[in-house]
């Protein structure tokens, strides 16, 4: 279960605030409100593990100069927020205009982000709603960041049955823009083939 701490703190607040913070217990900023992330599962683990792994690699296949974070600070743009996506995936020729990055390893450029996945957890309403309004970008709302990819990965059927079907089956949502420039979410499941915008097949 998350935690949250009483005061109300700035995104550089909580950046302080990491610093005194023992390395092994994962804190994220959500409008203000510190939240201790609970501990990860193995399976969850073993997930991250295999996805970076693969990710790499077409990485290196397709010829593009991105790269993973395992410690990198994903700030949204206007708000007092601040999270440490499972996988963060970035554009490395970006990170020039991301003036927090040298020092801070702190981005908030949807240009050095092509691609976020968060591996869903017992805490699954954080990545479908908190974490989904805060990535992406639709046509009424402005503030959100417009990262052209989210991936949530549901292993265990986490989400309630109106987010992932009445069977409740483990679920890949994939968030991306479509032809008209706004944003679409495909679910896969079972054997389905992933169609990944940053990753097209070649």
């Amino acid at each position: 279960m998350t935690q949250a701490l009483q005061k109300l703190f700035t995104f550089d607040e909580f950046v302080e605030f990491l610093q005194f913070q023992n390395e092994n217990i994962c804190y994220e900023l959500y409008d203000g409100n510190i939240i201790q992330m609970p501990q990860p599962k193995g399976k969850h683990e073993e997930i991250i593990a295999f996805l970076t792994a693969i990710f790499g690699y077409e990485f290196v296949r397709l010829n593009l100069k991105y790269g993973i974070s395992n410690k990198g600070l994903l700030k949204p743009e206007n708000k007092q927020s601040g999270y440490f996506p499972d996988i963060l995936v970035l554009n490395l020729s970006n990170l020039v205009n991301e003036p927090r990055w040298q020092e801070e390893s702190i981005v908030s450029n949807p240009e050095s982000i092509p691609l976020v996945i968060e591996v869903v957890s017992t805490n699954w309403r954080d990545d479908y709603l908190k974490k989904l309004a805060d990535y992406v970008r639709v046509a009424s709302r402005r503030e959100e960041m417009g990262i052209r990819e989210y991936w949530i990965v549901d292993y265990g059927a986490f989400a309630n049955k109106s987010l992932i079907g009445e069977d409740k089956q483990p679920t890949i949502t994939i968030y991306s823009f479509n032809d008209e420039g706004e944003y679409q979410g495909k679910q896969f499941r079972g054997n389905d083939r992933i169609e990944s915008p940053t990753l097209p097949i070649k």
